[in-house]
């Protein structure tokens, strides 16, 4: 055990619950998680340590796939704040290419902005709505664990007004983000062999705030002693509709200058080299430039372990080939219900471990070979010559960004679909899970 984690006293009497499933962290992965298991029946306490509404680090860009966890929950796009897009822009050597969402019948064909500041408020609300106890202001600092079977049986807090209270649940859910401090305490830490990635944005003033494409620019130059270095990521622009854009930087870590980057340095740098007349200047530029982790291709592992079921980037579950984070928490989570709802129905505490752990093997089936392709994309990118030749030829090659864009974004037919879509499942489905 852990020495960070807590002990409950040693006891023989039955223990008093104060919910089903405690779910730690209200972003994406947390509320959509207690918001289906509050649909099958649970009795769910979801714990977020800020209140709402708050801002988040994120591109604020929602691909078809997070579109469909959207309208799974009942969310409509209506009204103010809801920005749609018809797919995504690719600018680089010289080259500017609109890639149309492709046409599913899995995945809708648009894509939307909303910035983070509100956007998991409406999660939490649609939570909150099914059923779920909801406690904000109230930090987790650790777990509470039974001393005879090792598991976490709860977790001790600390509420809005800063006094220590305890919650117990016989099972709970990290969705805690990247540090996953719940994760920590319980022994389960990063992997060193899986990508990382650094995303660092602010907003702009800009008459582009309207645009209905996301734009998405591959090449990102970085001074680096005397020469200039071509780094493995891609600059965005995202149109937010309310006047200004969302403009950052993803950077992954599969180079060796990725410590050396000031990578708001280089933001600024790279908006500087944008016309005049987008507004990409420090006088029209709303907030500061904010940066935050992206844990890519589960990098922490075991997704499951003694009561404790992770979930969104607390799993390292950003898609490594374009750092999209929210369609796969959501997924996940929707994933996670399901699997505990059907534990919670076994007759036995085996029985119901052992519908537990079906956890890691669902996401290992979903995503793992995937994810797979996704570590050796990073790696090709790590390499300039590589980088170089893809953007310059591969950019003229319409047919082969079509592919590529539903390649990295992960939108395919499961049956019956293209030349394309049977190229990606099939490589998805014989490559080693991750």
């Amino acid at each position: 055990m852990s020495e960070t984690a807590t002990s409950s006293p040693r006891r023989r009497e039955r223990i008093e619950y104060d919910a089903d499933v405690i779910v730690v962290g209200a972003g994406p992965a947390g509320s959509t998680t207690a918001y289906y298991l509050a649909q099958s029946g649970l009795d769910v306490l979801l714990l977020e340590k800020t209140s709402f509404p708050r801002e988040k680090v994120c591109g604020d860009g929602l691909t078809p796939r997070a579109v469909k966890q959207l309208t799974a929950m009942g969310i409509t796009f209506e009204g103010e704040g809801w920005v749609r897009n018809h797919g995504l822009r690719i600018i680089g050597a010289g080259v500017r290419l609109d890639l149309p969402w492709p046409d599913l019948a899995a995945y809708p064909g648009f894509g939307l902005v909303r910035t983070r500041f509100d956007f998991d408020q409406i999660l939490v609300d649609r939570a909150v709505a099914a059923g779920t106890k909801l406690l904000q202001r109230t930090t987790v600092t650790g777990p509470v664990m039974d001393e005879r079977t090792n598991r976490i049986v709860g977790v001790r807090a600390k509420d809005a007004d800063r006094e220590p209270v305890t919650f117990r649940a016989p099972l709970v859910v990290a969705a805690d983000g990247n540090s996953s401090r719940l994760s920590v305490a319980m022994g389960i830490r990063k992997r060193d062999d899986r990508p990382m990635g650094v995303a660092v944005r602010t907003y702009f003033e800009s008459p582009r705030h309207d645009d209905d494409y996301l734009e998405s620019w591959l090449e990102l130059w970085d001074r680096t002693g005397d020469r200039d270095v071509l780094l493995p990521g891609y600059g965005w622009v995202f149109g937010v509709g309310d006047g200004t854009c969302n403009v950052g930087l993803g950077i992954l870590n599969s180079t060796s200058s990725f410590q050396e980057v000031d990578y708001r340095r280089l933001l600024r740098r790279w908006t500087e080299s944008m016309p005049e007349g987008w507004g990409f200047t420090e006088d029209r530029q709303r907030g500061a430039i904010r940066g935050a982790a992206l844990p890519m291709g589960f990098n922490r592992v075991p997704h499951y372990s003694r009561g404790l079921m992770l979930v969104g980037d607390a799993g390292g579950m950003v898609n490594p080939f374009n750092g999209e984070g929210i369609a796969y928490a959501m997924e996940a989570g929707n994933i996670a219900a399901d699997v505990v709802a059907q534990a919670h129905g076994r007759p036995t505490q085996q029985t119901r471990e052992r519908a537990l752990l079906r956890y890691p093997q669902v996401l290992a089936d979903t995503y793992g070979g995937y994810y797979t392709l996704g570590r050796y994309f990073v790696r090709m990118l790590g390499q300039p010559e590589f980088m170089k030749y893809a953007t310059r030829y591969g950019l003229r090659q319409r047919t082969l960004m079509k592919f590529a864009l539903k390649m990295l974004a992960n939108l395919t037919e499961p049956t019956q679909g293209d030349a394309m879509d049977r190229v990606i499942n099939g490589l998805s489905r014989i490559a080693p899970a991750a």
